[in-house]
Parts: C-alpha cells; structure tokens; sequence
C-alpha cells in the first residue's frame, strides 16, 4: 500500500468559508453595485446626448433644463431582478425623445432618441463591464487571507 503523505485541508476550508459568504450577503451587494454602475454609466450617456435648448439672448430664457433634470432612482430587488430607473420628470422629455407636431399642427419635430441610443449602446456593453467587474471581484474572494 502506498503513502500519501500528510495533507492540510485548512485552506480549503478557508476557500469554503469564503464562497460561501460571497454567496451569501455579498453576492446581493455586487449586484447592487453593479446596478448603480450601470445606471450611472447611462446617465452619463443620455446628458451627453440631450439637446440644450437655443433661446434669443432677448427673452431672458436659458436652456438646459431638460439635461440638468436626469436623475437616478434607488434599486430595487423583486425576486432575483435588481432595477433602477433612469428619468427625466421634465414634462416634455417624451417629446424631445420620441418628436412632436409642431405647435401649429403642419409639420413634425423628430425625436432625438437620446435615451433610446444610450440604452442600445450600455445593453450591448453590459456584459463586458459585469464581466469584467466579476473576474475582479472574484480575484478578491479567491485571494488568500
């Protein structure tokens, strides 16, 4: 019969501990922060592309509004989905996104599609900055103490 030798199984017990409590509570917490990258990946998208408005120097308007106002909401978790919602409460962001009539009815604004790119551009991206976020994320668990 042949010897195997004496083996430490400590740091494989070690590496138990820690999958399991990255499965746990900070497996939640790295979805959560992943949410919030996302979203703010898209907020800095969607700014960049919104119009500012062009006023004559006369009316004492100011434009920007529509850009300042994109906002963030919290994360939210219903069953195993995470969202967050990226908005925009000024009135007529719909308008500028999707385009309107004209105010006398005989002709059509097109829409700018400013949310509607930057949704398409972060959804094909999305993977590889999670990606990318998980090996590092990973290489941290596995990592000894």
């Amino acid at each position: 019969m042949a010897r195997w030798g004496k083996v430490d199984f400590r740091q494989l017990q070690n590496l138990q501990k820690r999958l399991e409590r990255f499965e746990k509570a900070e497996m939640d917490q790295f979805n959560e922060k992943m949410v919030k990258e996302l979203a703010a990946r898209m907020l800095a998208r969607v700014i960049r592309r919104t119009p500012v408005g062009q006023y004559p120097s006369n009316t004492g308007k100011v434009g920007g509004t529509l850009r300042r106002e994109w906002t963030v909401g919290n994360v939210t978790k219903i069953g195993d989905v995470y969202e967050i919602e990226v908005f925009n409460p000024v009135y007529y962001a719909a308008y500028v996104e999707f385009g309107h009539r004209t105010a006398n009815h005989q002709g059509w604004v097109p829409g700018r599609f400013m949310m509607t790119i930057s949704e398409q551009e972060l959804e094909r991206e999305a993977p590889k900055i999670i990606e990318k976020a998980l090996m590092k994320y990973l290489g941290e668990v596995f990592k000894g103490d």
